[in-house]
């Protein structure tokens, strides 16, 4: 029995993601098999180590399931090793460095305001604490400018660059980022965490052919469980990859979430995701556009991805007025920053859009016009 306090806050939630049009864009909504995997029984074992070297007995089924889970994201990414045990993508992030870089070498990543994420180097993080952290951003027109990074890297020579956003619509050109580490010697690390469904589904390129390593979480575009993965094809980084994660950065894997993430691979590898992932990229840039034709300013002019970035440094709300604002009206987005922000980080002047979760919920082009043209009301209103 769910004791009635906690069922009330329970219920609470059901209905507001019930009633609630759903437009984060690192959100999703999980099939139900995944969800049941999450509350399985795999959750009263506990499992430290890997298959065949664990602290703990009884894992016999423990090593068949994540086996399960490894054997499936390689096939589905195309690539030889991973590790599935990751809780999530900072941990993932963080483990990764430590397996290729010591403390006070030199990381370079995107920054926040360009469209980068915390873990990326960003100077409150263990990342931009432990390493000295350099960052690149974005062309006036928020695209990446690669001969830029170029420059960037050939003068601060990092040990790590790493390639990946939070908040960048269009297509990264990774291998345009493995010359550039090839030129200064540098480990390329991947991060497609807001893309790997779509690569999944055929409808964003893949990392994996030119990084060194790639981490993602399972979540987001993925529509799996909360959590983290990292993939990578050279077997002289398994050991260093594997003990960074255990016993570096974690204790016991969560089997309950490794089931749940096997579950999500193979619903992953189906013609039905496939589908799925193209409408997600079709949902995105109809909406896009409706947003711009009816005068909303919209970085980089579209979308290749689920990501629309609204810039509302003209407009008299700032990002986080203008998703409180959205909220109350029954749609939820997150204040973004954007490149060049003339407001503050707790501000912001810019909001992002996700096309991921409505478009589970089976929601198409014309769905989406019909709500652009009813955000654009709401924040002219």
């Amino acid at each position: 029995m769910i004791y009635p306090a906690v069922e009330e806050i329970l219920n609470k939630e059901i209905d507001r993601q019930n009633n609630t049009i759903e437009l984060i864009a690192s959100e999703n909504f999980a099939s139900q098999a995944v969800k049941d995997l999450c509350g399985s029984v795999f959750t009263n074992k506990y499992a430290e180590g890997y298959s065949g070297k664990r602290y703990y007995n009884g894992c016999e089924h423990m090593d068949e399931i994540e086996d399960l889970a490894i054997n499936e994201v390689t096939k589905l990414y195309k690539c030889q090793f991973a590790n599935v045990q990751p809780h999530s993508g900072v941990g993932a992030n963080t483990a990764v460095y430590q397996a290729l870089m010591n403390p006070g070498d030199t990381i370079l990543g995107m920054d926040l305001a360009s469209g980068g994420h915390l873990s990326h180097g960003a100077p409150p993080t263990l990342s931009g604490k432990f390493y000295k952290s350099i960052s690149y951003g974005v062309d006036d027109n928020g695209l990446l400018d690669y001969e830029d990074i170029e420059k960037i890297a050939a003068i601060h020579k990092p040990k790590v660059i790493v390639a990946g956003a939070s908040a960048y619509p269009r297509k990264i050109n990774w291998q345009s980022f493995k010359y550039i580490a090839n030129m200064v010697g540098a480990k390329l690390v991947c991060d497609m965490a807001h893309y790997s469904g779509l690569i999944a589904g055929g409808q964003y390129p893949s990392p994996l052919p030119y990084a060194d390593v790639v981490t993602s979480t399972t979540h987001k575009t993925l529509r799996g469980p909360r959590g983290c993965m990292i993939l990578w094809n050279d077997g002289d980084l398994t050991r260093k990859i594997n003990s960074a994660i255990f016993p570096g950065t974690q204790g016991g894997p969560l089997m309950n979430i490794i089931a749940a993430k096997a579950q999500c691979f193979m619903e992953a590898n189906t013609e039905e995701f496939k589908e799925y992932s193209e409408q997600v990229v079709k949902n995105a840039r109809a909406m896009a556009l409706t947003l711009k034709q009816y005068g909303m300013s919209v970085l980089t002019e579209g979308t290749d991805s689920h990501i629309i970035l609204l810039d509302l440094s003209d407009s008299k709300y700032s990002g986080r007025g203008a998703a409180d604002l959205l909220e109350r009206n029954g749609i939820t987005v997150n204040k973004n920053g954007i490149p060049n922000d003339p407001r503050n980080f707790v501000e912001t002047s810019g909001i992002r859009i996700g096309t991921a979760a409505e478009t589970t919920r089976g929601n198409k082009e014309y769905w989406f016009r019909e709500l652009g043209q009813r955000i654009v009301r709401i924040l002219n209103g």
